[in-house]
């Protein structure tokens, strides 16, 4: 009888991961681009945030947390103040690239340790990545609501 412990079946590999989530941006990005430019810092429901703030979370979250996990290193520093929705656009478009390449730098092996991510939230590597996909799904729901509000269907959230 072996007392050697077998590895943990792998359920979905790091690139299928990363191509899911992206597959999420793909999404988020196109209700960001529906969403009226002048009613983005402004326009809310039940005293939800406007999505342009939450559109800014979302990208002080993604980037700086694969990088996190890639480097160790947590960018806290992500500037939330307002800005015009071409100006989000791009940055969601140059942090997908970012993320991409980043994301190829992490060792399958990282996705299973312990860290704390942002110096205040400790977890496992793949539990951090899952919260951060969650809660841009999340938002993005919120996003759903507020463009029916305002009279603009959405995109349909299986095409992804």
């Amino acid at each position: 009888m072996s007392t050697e412990s077998a590895a943990p079946a792998v359920f979905i590999t790091p690139e299928a991961l990363l191509e899911h989530w992206q597959g999420h941006r793909r999404l988020t990005r196109r209700v960001i681009e529906l969403f009226p430019d002048h009613e983005l810092f402004t326009f809310s429901v039940g005293g939800m945030r406007p999505f342009g703030a939450i559109a800014l979370e979302m990208l002080s979250m993604a980037m700086p947390m694969v990088r996190g996990v890639a480097t160790g290193e947590w960018d806290t520093s992500f500037d939330r103040d307002p800005i015009p929705k071409d100006e989000i656009l791009r940055r969601w478009d140059e942090s997908t690239d970012q993320m991409n390449a980043a994301w190829a730098q992490i060792p399958p092996e990282r996705f299973h340790e312990q860290m704390t991510a942002f110096g205040q939230y400790p977890g496992v590597a793949h539990d951090l990545l899952l919260y951060v996909i969650d809660n841009e799904i999340h938002h993005r729901g919120q996003g759903y609501v507020y463009l029916r509000a305002l009279g603009i269907e959405p995109p349909p959230f299986w095409e992804r």
